[in-house]
């Protein structure tokens, strides 16, 4: 039996196929993978599967209304893997004309999980939300909000712990604060949002997440059967990323660890220290990396080519060349800083341009979910 995930902590999940099998995930099919194949995450084998994304792809691309929700614990600036989840809502955004996209400031939990006022979570969000605005965000088919203006969120929180007991909580996230259940009402309050009467009603509803998120939308889609007589809710569905590992290789790159993650505000000195120190899938010696090859898929460095090339076939070179003994980490870690170095500094330069347009969109967002209309 696989442990339950802790989604408030730091994770590290060896066997993916056996974390699918264990909880029900479906593996993508080679249809839907091909729907998907403008995705470079489904591409590269990042996404590891899917709770009903079929039925929400049938509705996207029939024209009826979808939308696609995530958030942010905003205790810091982006790092890789909020990168990640951001580019596949913006992603799903892009690809369909009738989707909105929910993105909630998960202030809450930050006060609850991390002790951090309100104040500094705000600050945080609009860094977090000028980020999304960079990767392509639509901010006239977007709401963005912080959770403890969300009036609509609280109420369907406490709706919806009539029907949750410890026991269940338990059973879903193991022995916690209750804080932290609190917490995971609050994220189901979160993700049935865009299917309120203020957002136009019920509607299929994706949310991107890395595997370790799954015991919330496990919860989540629990109680929507649960209130399907009060709400006509759709189950909601979800996409799962692989989680990218830290550059010290041995677990989920994480804000708890600063220097083992990249973040979107790296300086150059700071990519530099930290790409050089990194753990690599390199041997030993440089004999022993000649006559047996590299490791690519256990080396971070590498995966910094699946998260920032865009070019297909140059990622499958590198690899190649890794195998085959061609290539040594030290070059290697040079090309990964050049690339990563120009990639984040033009993410940089567009940032400060979004601040303004990243705060005003809070503050509509703010006032739009306090008023409720469930």
């Amino acid at each position: 039996m696989l442990r339950e995930f802790d989604p408030w902590a730091t994770s590290d999940i060896k066997d993916y196929d056996k974390l699918v099998d264990e909880f029900g995930i479906s593996r993508l099919s080679d249809d839907l993978a091909k729907k998907l194949n403008d995705n470079k995450y489904v591409r590269r084998g990042l996404i590891i599967g899917h709770r009903e994304l079929d039925l929400y792809l049938n509705h996207a691309e029939s024209g009826k209304k979808i939308s696609v929700i995530s958030g942010i614990k905003p205790t810091g600036i982006f790092h890789l893997g909020s990168m990640i989840t951001a580019e596949q809502m913006v992603y799903f955004q892009k690809k369909f004309f009738n989707s909105a996209l929910y993105y909630s400031i998960a202030d809450l939990e930050a006060y609850m999980d991390n002790g951090q006022d309100l104040v500094t979570s705000k600050k945080l969000a609009i860094e977090n939300v000028a980020d999304m605005l960079v990767m392509g965000m639509d901010p006239k088919r977007s709401v963005v909000y912080m959770q403890s203006s969300a009036l609509l969120v609280s109420d369907l929180a406490f709706i919806f712990s009539d029907d949750v007991t410890v026991n269940m909580l338990q059973d879903i996230y193991g022995e916690r604060r209750f804080s932290l259940y609190l917490s995971a009402l609050v994220q189901s309050g979160d993700i049935f949002l865009p299917q309120t009467k203020n957002f136009g009603g019920p509607n299929p509803v994706l949310v991107p997440v890395g595997a370790d998120q799954d015991p919330h939308i496990r919860l989540s889609r629990d109680l929507a059967f649960k209130h399907r007589n009060d709400f006509a809710f759709f189950p909601p569905s979800s996409i799962y990323h692989k989680l990218i590992r830290s550059l010290s290789g041995d677990e989920k790159m994480s804000k708890r660890n600063p220097d083992s993650m990249i973040t979107l505000a790296d300086s150059k000195a700071d990519l530099k220290r930290k790409i050089m120190a990194a753990f690599t899938g390199g041997r030993i010696t440089i004999e022993e990396q000649r006559r047996l090859g590299g490791e690519p898929d256990k080396c971070p460095v590498f995966d910094l080519y699946l998260y920032f090339d865009d070019d297909d076939k140059e990622i499958s070179k590198v690899r190649s060349e890794c195998l085959a003994g061609q290539r040594l980490c030290g070059e290697c870690k040079q090309q990964v800083l050049e690339m990563v170095n120009l990639n984040i500094e033009e993410h940089q330069s567009k940032k400060i341009k979004m601040l303004d347009l990243a705060d005003d969109m809070i503050q509509k967002g703010n006032e739009l979910v306090k008023n409720n209309n469930l």
